[in-house]
């Protein structure tokens, strides 16, 4: 019986691969190829930035001293790197990308690598943990990484603090960043704000201006929470002046779950009927206690259909 073109085709094919497990170039030996290698050199054009990296600044300053630095010795550390699925011979950079920048500027053309071959999610806690250990990132930065972190790969607060080897509260705190104005947030960015001042500014309506206050003023975190609290006062006060129905008095019923409450979360509770519906209102004096009622509440299973 006579081999057709698929036969034909598959013998080239093969072939080819033959030939590639030969010069080493096969793409399934490359993962039990990177195990038993350390380091490699190879051509800096064959490496791209990763797709997870965290740092969405870098200080062209500190890239080109880093640059001299690598003229006189070299990169002393390889930059990890994993395999490009789609490319095996071209890589993606998951920690070491500012070493590459450097490396282009001071005009090598081969850098070292440590090659691994890792997941998505693997990349990304990566990168996290160089940048953070190192510093490197700035707070809302670091703030982005753990939300995809927790989006994208469904993470909770705690695994990333046993993960990354901080404190759960530290997490907690650094995602609320996030939830400043856009004005702020690029202040902190910039470097002009620090975390700690950004977070006396969570949820001011007066935000952006308080801001440049703090920074006009040289405010250090202690004198900027008293400018918040002291905005916050005067809002209430106009507020207050402003005429409101008065509340009813509540009920023993009321008065005896506020206690309740008030006991079981140790923070002061406030019920405020309204017809059929109502609110609850938690009070709350620092981020910390806010974070251990939240922590409470998300250990407390689910109701019962």
């Amino acid at each position: 019986m006579t081999d057709g073109p698929s036969s034909d085709q598959s013998k080239r094919t093969n072939l080819g691969r033959g030939l590639a497990a030969l010069f080493g170039e096969d793409n399934e030996d490359y993962a039990s190829l990177d195990k038993v290698r350390s380091t490699k050199a190879v051509p800096i054009e064959h490496l791209r930035p990763g797709k997870y990296q965290p740092r969405h600044r870098f200080d062209e300053d500190a890239v080109k001293a880093l640059a001299e630095s690598i003229k006189a010795q070299g990169i002393l550390q390889p930059i990890l790197v994993r395999r490009l699925p789609d490319r095996p011979n071209e890589f993606e950079i998951v920690a070491g990308e500012r070493r590459w920048r450097a490396a282009q500027i001071a005009k090598l053309h081969e850098v070292p690598v440590l090659i691994r071959d890792l997941s998505d999610a693997e990349s990304l806690e990566l990168a996290i943990v160089e940048n953070v250990q190192r510093q490197d990132l700035t707070p809302l930065e670091e703030a982005e990484g753990y939300k995809r972190l927790i989006d994208e790969f469904h993470h909770t607060q705690e695994d990333l603090a046993r993960t990354l080897g901080k404190s759960r509260s530290h997490i907690a705190n650094t995602l609320r960043l996030l939830s400043l104005p856009a004005g702020v947030k690029e202040l902190l960015g910039e470097g002009k704000l620090t975390a700690g001042h950004a977070r006396t500014l969570i949820g001011c309506d007066e935000a952006d201006s308080l801001a440049e206050k703090i920074i006009a003023q040289g405010l250090n975190v202690r004198q900027a929470e008293k400018l918040v609290q002291s905005a916050k006062g005067a809002a209430a006060g106009t507020k207050a002046t402003k005429a409101v129905p008065a509340e009813p008095d509540k009920d023993t019923d009321t008065l005896a779950l506020e206690r309740d409450l008030t006991a079981l979360l140790g923070l002061k509770v406030s019920i405020n009927f309204q017809g059929n519906g109502g609110s609850l209102t938690i009070h709350y004096k620092t981020l910390e206690q806010l974070d251990d009622v939240l922590h409470r509440l998300n250990q407390m299973p689910p109701a019962a259909n």
